[in-house]
């Protein structure tokens, strides 16, 4: 049995999925982007050793930051782990959308993609030609070598088949938007406090300034902090802003790319939620 956990951030999703893996004897895979990065932990808000409660979870905390982890790594790590594990529940939590439907259905990559392609020896003029080879329409700039590169390293995927590879069932956690919102901004807040700023400083000092660490969000608002370019302050409101544009993101990709059933958390009582989703889980295996 395959369950997918997703919903937007900061709803419950790892709780949840520690409780079902212990429920049915399963394993857990991560299916966030950034949870897959060493050492970035606080601001991926990454499940602890404590949280995991004995359950064996993959897929978490393998990957030096340095290095671009794309969604055909993620596809080709995923499954080989279904493979090795066909005989096991298993049950895949995060809110990476796409890392989820590359991992169960038929995503093709181009051989681009899959090359891992290092263009460090090439001048802008022949990253530019690179570009127009690959869209005759590209309109970068030649001296902005930060685009020319992400635009060659940019995934291509396609749905060859609409059909899953897979039998899962998804299952979605949700609350209202207001609710979620002040659950997010508090999560935001605790970050801090139990030392976000001291763990993006880190890669900071160490000039790294991979795809990981200047995209993930709670990593790109405190790089423009120390770089003087806003304060302190400003970047705990960026992060908690640019998280609730994520999470309306996550939930127009569940709501459009797959078929979750979705379940209100009670976060007064999170055992009735997951009384309730075994409950579904139960009605859909018979």
């Amino acid at each position: 049995m395959i369950l997918c956990i997703v919903g937007p951030t900061g709803v419950g999703k790892t709780k949840m999925s520690v409780e079902l893996a212990k429920k049915y004897d399963a394993i857990i895979i991560n299916c966030d982007a950034m949870q897959v990065y060493k050492g970035m932990n606080i601001g991926t808000a990454k499940v602890t050793e404590e949280e995991k409660e004995g359950v064996e979870h993959y897929l978490f905390d393998f990957v030096d930051p340095k290095i671009n982890y794309t969604v055909f790594d993620y596809q080709k790590d995923a499954r080989a782990l279904l493979e090795k594990y066909k005989d096991r529940n298993i049950i895949f939590v995060g809110g990476t959308g796409l890392y989820l439907k590359a991992a169960l259905f038929d995503y093709r990559f181009s051989l681009e993609e899959k090359s891992h392609r290092n263009y460090d020896h090439l001048s802008n003029e022949e990253l530019l030609k690179k570009c127009l080879e690959k869209d005759k329409n590209c309109q970068i700039h030649v001296n902005n070598r930060k685009r020319l590169l992400r635009f060659l390293e940019r995934e291509n995927t396609e749905i060859v088949e609409p059909k899953p590879l897979y039998q899962a069932l998804y299952i979605g956690l949700t609350t209202d938007r207001k609710k979620l919102y002040e659950i997010i901004d508090k999560r935001v807040e605790k970050m801090i406090q139990n030392g976000l700023v001291e763990e993006v400083r880190k890669f900071y000092d160490m000039n790294i300034h991979s795809k990981a660490l200047e995209t993930g969000i709670g990593y790109k608002e405190l790089y423009k902090y120390f770089d003087g370019l806003c304060s302190l302050d400003e970047a705990i409101v960026d992060i908690q802003k640019n998280s609730r544009h994520y999470a309306k993101r996550q939930y127009t990709f569940f709501h459009h790319q797959l078929p979750v059933q979705w379940f209100q958390v009670n976060y007064e009582d999170f055992h009735a939620t997951v009384e309730e989703v075994e409950n579904y889980i139960e009605t859909e295996k018979n």
